[in-house]
């Protein structure tokens, strides 16, 4: 038996595990942090993980999980399995189901054994299964911090990667802390786990902690941790030389002190594993075919000999120091010496353990290890076995809404098809299916690229093989729709070819497709591909074919989903009373959870462009609720988050538009849906007046909304707004006002009259400003153009408060334009004016007066126009409003007060003047909480917290929150006390 070392002291890392440290206090602090520590092969990314948690365990529950390479057969929520059963056990399993709650059945997929009967499947979801999860870590972080430990994330499969971009982004108060270890060298440029890690640092949702190579002095100081007295220059020299600084190499090496040192790395691996006797060796080999920790149960099934050779064997191994115990399950101390153990393997040996592995696995069914199998069986040459073993591997994936993990599992069924001679009659479907489910699962996994490419082998293959017709017409609509979640042209060919090999429905020709709510659901496809194209004519032709057919087969759903598209195609030209009408139809007929969702879709749409903010806002977060609880969050629930968040910046909350936008971009989701978020990001950071932060990442998206908006012209609007954005935050106003004239100059033969006002509506605030500016007859140019463009419009859509605010921002803020945009801040008022202009119109109005010697009105109007944009929290507002007070030298302080606040306004006794949440933060503020406590009570962020106690001072006139609280004491309920406490007694 040999007694090896390993250094009882960490060398060369303080700084490093000094970070780590300072990240848990921030975390212990209710900031949740993750951290990813980043480092070579046997760098000592697992030591430090050691380290650390032996350094804060008495102070924070740890919990701890591991990625696993199985090659094409990757385990659904690796990590998190272990992760949660460590939780479970912590909480007890009552306590975990009680605090499920509804996402009980979702919890059961990943830990079937707290079960005692079937998942009932319509109560599980991929959000649900998301939202218990982290409703577990939240829980089991109130009673204490947690810190959750993930090595070898290099290895993890997407679901996993999915789970942990959610919970990064869902988790925003608690006492929770991760550190997962990678190694770049294996996270290679276009994979998904260098995906996730760049789109993390771009977020700062993680802090990255990279561990160097240790210098000659380290060297010395690891060697002499391991030996006692003077370590020999000569040899510092070589081992310093050989192992150039990695640690773990150095520990062995140094182990070798008694004979010469080894010539290679796989020599100096397996230095340990060489002097052992062959019982021990044995085992290790056989262990190594395993790349996760295995139970002993399995172990004892797969390898042959006594009870007795396999103690003492396994005792051997883990005295070397080669393997470790935990829980009765055993696994390498490092994945490299696994490795160069299972190299050793000759090729018979190899595939024997493999299937005896299999086996062992398959006899305890009770540990779910159908991607464990598959992966065994391919490497015993089971190809047959493995075959089945990894389409049953895919669909328990499948169900699991681990799609990234069940599309890989899914390819290896595909590359293993052409090795078995009965794989259809194995696989228990066709190879053409098969391509076709694959590539199902790739779209639902956001790879869309691969389900194009697996849908054009399906149909290739359909071309060469026997096939029903309906299968090839399924496969082109399949692509058809792959196509457009890419924002790629060539949809509307091929459901045109698909709708020609449907025939006449009369005719009999047996190479024709007779199925009638199929030849509605490819009409009405086609028809939603003419109107986000933009040709709202073609669209209601087809959409009312569509209609016809669907009504004649009695197929509701496909009559809701026509009458849907034909009212949003007449919405475009401004046919509004008409398109009302159809959508009376889509929602009577929308029964099934398909339309519904396309309905609360295209209405929450239509409501927004109308400027009915609060109605759109409902009917989104309605539908958004259905699709959380249907499970299809990433793709209709992604489009109506995207919907709810138009709405909330119409309504001026800014706030709740954030929390929206991050949840969109916590769950990922298809090209298309991902750019209507990207959007609404941007311009949310140029709201709060984060300028570069925005520029950076238009720079990023602008490319691909180029090119999607050649395909669908809706995205080419959200375009035209960066732009304008853009321009507008750079106070670039001519520079806006060209970007917008043009797009509107282009936009004449695919237009979309609502959006079109829109932009217009953007154009006379642009105006407004061009008339400060004064240079030339541009502004007065321009002033003409909008006005003529927007008398231009369907008198439906030109609404009385609209026109009013438009001919008011267009007017030059002169003497004579005084009355007409006083009529234009009185009609801001209506509900259908965005929020947004309702300080630019007063600030325009203020300009007016000014320039009729009315400096009085002006200070008067200037200051309700900057109460109304620290309201909204708008800085780009609140800095131009402020900007032209001073220039006017109009002070918005009340004249001959004796005590001033911190902004120059005496102090105010009367509270009205805040919001109602500005009031509840007062009564907290009053109460003596920090913005962290008060963020913690009312479920917002401590910087959330912080503006509104910005907004709160300078509405008060007061310098310091102690000022402010003094004035909630003097209200009646002390500000909105009782409002806090009811709202914090509400169940999460």
């Amino acid at each position: 038996m040999v007694a090896a070392r390993t250094s009882t002291v960490m060398v060369g890392r303080d700084r490093e595990l000094s970070r780590l440290c300072e990240v848990f206090a921030s975390a212990l602090d209710g900031d949740p942090r993750t951290v990813l520590l980043s480092g070579e092969a046997g760098i000592g990314k697992s030591r430090m993980m050691r380290e650390f948690r032996e350094g804060i365990e008495r102070r924070a529950n740890v919990l701890s999980g591991q990625c696993i390479n199985m090659g094409e057969t990757p385990i659904p929520y690796g990590p998190l399995i272990s992760i949660l059963r460590e939780l479970v056990h912590g909480m007890g399993a009552n306590a975990a189901l009680d605090a499920a709650g509804p996402g009980r059945d979702a919890l059961l997929l990943l830990l079937p054994e707290l079960g005692d009967g079937p998942v009932d499947w319509d109560e599980v979801s991929s959000s649900r299964l998301h939202d218990v999860v982290a409703t577990l870590i939240e829980t089991y972080a109130a009673k204490a911090p947690l810190v959750l430990l993930i090595e070898d994330l290099h290895w993890a499969d997407g679901s996993t990667l999915t789970m942990l971009r959610f919970l990064m982004r869902a988790i925003c108060t608690a006492r929770l802390m991760i550190v997962a270890t990678c190694r770049p060298e294996d996270a290679r440029r276009g994979s998904r786990v260098r995906e996730f890690i760049v789109e993390s640092e771009r977020a700062r949702l993680i802090e990255r902690v990279d561990l160097r190579r240790l210098t000659r002095d380290e060297v010395r100081d690891l060697m002499s941790s391991l030996h006692d007295g003077e370590i020999d220059e000569g040899r510092l020299d070589s081992v310093f030389e050989r192992t150039e600084g990695i640690p773990f190499f150095v520990e062995e090496l140094s182990n070798c002190s008694t004979g010469p040192m080894p010539d290679t790395l796989r020599d100096l691996l397996l230095a340990r594993y060489d002097v052992l006797d062959e019982n021990a060796q044995r085992i290790l080999r056989a262990l190594s075919a395993a790349e996760d920790w295995t139970p002993h149960s399995v172990l004892r099934a797969a390898v042959d000999g006594t009870d007795d050779a396999l103690d003492t064997g396994l005792r051997a191994a883990i005295t070397a120091d080669i393997l470790t115990v935990r829980a009765e399950a055993y696994c390498f101390r490092h994945a490299l010496l696994r490795e160069a153990v299972h190299d050793e393997m000759l090729p018979g040996e190899r595939s024997r353990v493999h299937l005896a592995f299999a086996q062992a696995l398959e006899a305890q069914a009770e540990l779910e290890s159908r991607s464990a199998i598959a992966y065994h069986l391919l490497g015993a040459h089971e190809y047959a076995r493995a075959l089945t073993a990894s389409v049953d591997a895919m669909e328990q994936a499948k169900r699991s809404y681990a799609y990234a993990t069940a599309g890989r599992l899914g390819e290896l069924a595909i590359d293993l098809w052409d090795r078995v001679e009965d794989a259809e009659e194995r696989a228990g479907l066709s190879r053409v299916k098969l391509l076709a489910r694959v590539a199902s699962i790739h779209r639902n996994a956001g790879a869309g690229e691969r389900a194009i490419a697996l849908v054009r082998a399906a149909l290739d293959e359909a071309e060469r093989s026997p096939v029903e017709p309906s299968v090839f017409v399924r496969l082109l609509r399949d692509k058809a729709l792959y196509l457009a979640n890419l924002g790629r042209d060539g949809s509307i060919p091929l459901l045109i070819d698909a709708l020609a090999l449907m025939g006449d429905a009369e005719d009999e020709h047996p190479g024709h497709v007779h199925d009638e709510k199929l030849r509605a659901t490819l009409l009405y496809l086609l028809g939603g591909r003419y109107m986000l194209r933009g040709d709202s004519h073609e669209a209601i032709v087809t959409a009312d074919a569509a209609f016809q057919v669907g009504t004649a087969a009695g197929a509701d759903a496909e009559v809701s989903i026509a009458a849907n598209l034909r009212g949003m195609s007449r919405a475009a030209l401004g046919h509004i009373d008409e398109a009302l009408a159809d959508i009376e139809i889509a929602r009577a007929y929308a029964v099934e959870p398909s339309p519904r969702l396309r309905f609360h879709v295209n209405y929450s749409d239509f409501l927004n462009l109308m400027g009915q903010y609060q109605e759109a806002l409902d009917v989104a977060r309605a539908g958004h609720a259905r699709a959380t609880e249907l499970g299809v969050e990433r793709s209709s629930g992604s489009i109506l988050l995207h919907n709810m968040v138009d709405p909330l910046l119409g309504l001026g909350d800014i706030d709740e538009a954030e929390q929206v936008i991050e949840r969109a971009l916590a769950l990922g989701s298809l090209t298309v849906p991902a750019s209507y978020t990207q959007r609404t990001k941007i311009h949310a950071l140029l709201w709060r007046g984060d300028v570069e932060t925005a520029k950076r990442r238009a720079e990023e998206w602008l490319p691909g909304f180029v090119v999607t908006a050649k395909v669908e012209h809706q995205v080419w609007y959200g375009l035209i707004d960066i732009k304008v954005a853009l321009a507008t935050a750079a106070r670039d106003w001519w520079g806006a006002w060209c970007e917008l004239r043009d797009a509107l100059t282009e936009d004449t033969e695919r237009g979309h009259v609502l959006q079109q006002r829109r932009l217009l509506l953007d154009g006379a605030a642009i105006v407004a400003r061009l008339h400060v500016l004064n240079a030339d007859d541009s502004a007065a140019e321009a002033a003409d153009f909008v006005r003529q463009r927007w008398n231009g419009l369907p008198e439906a859509v030109r609404l009385e408060a609209m026109s009013q605010v438009v001919w008011g921002l267009t007017t030059p803020p002169v003497a004579s334009a005084v009355d007409e945009v006083r009529a234009a801040v009185a009609a801001s008022s209506d509900p259908v004016i965005s929020a947004v202009l309702r300080p630019l119109v007063r600030l325009h109005l203020a300009r007016a007066l000014v320039s009729a010697g009315d400096r009085s009105g002006a200070r008067v109007v200037v200051t309700e126009a900057r109460a109304a944009a620290s309201e909204l929290v708008h800085v780009p507002l609140q800095s131009e409003i402020d900007e032209f007070a001073r220039s006017a030298g109009l002070s918005v302080a009340s004249q001959g007060t004796a005590t001033q606040g911190a902004a120059g306004v005496a102090p105010v006794d009367d509270v009205d003047v805040l919001t109602s949440r500005e009031r509840q933060v007062l009564a907290l503020v009053a109460e003596g909480l920090s913005n962290r406590q008060i963020g913690e009570r009312l479920f917002i962020s401590a910087k959330t917290a912080s503006v509104h106690v910005s907004a709160i001072l300078r509405k008060l006139g007061v310098a310091t929150r102690t000022e402010a609280a003094v004035l909630a004491q003097r209200q009646p309920h002390g500000g909105e006390a009782h409002e806090v406490r009811s709202h914090e007694e509400q169940p999460r």
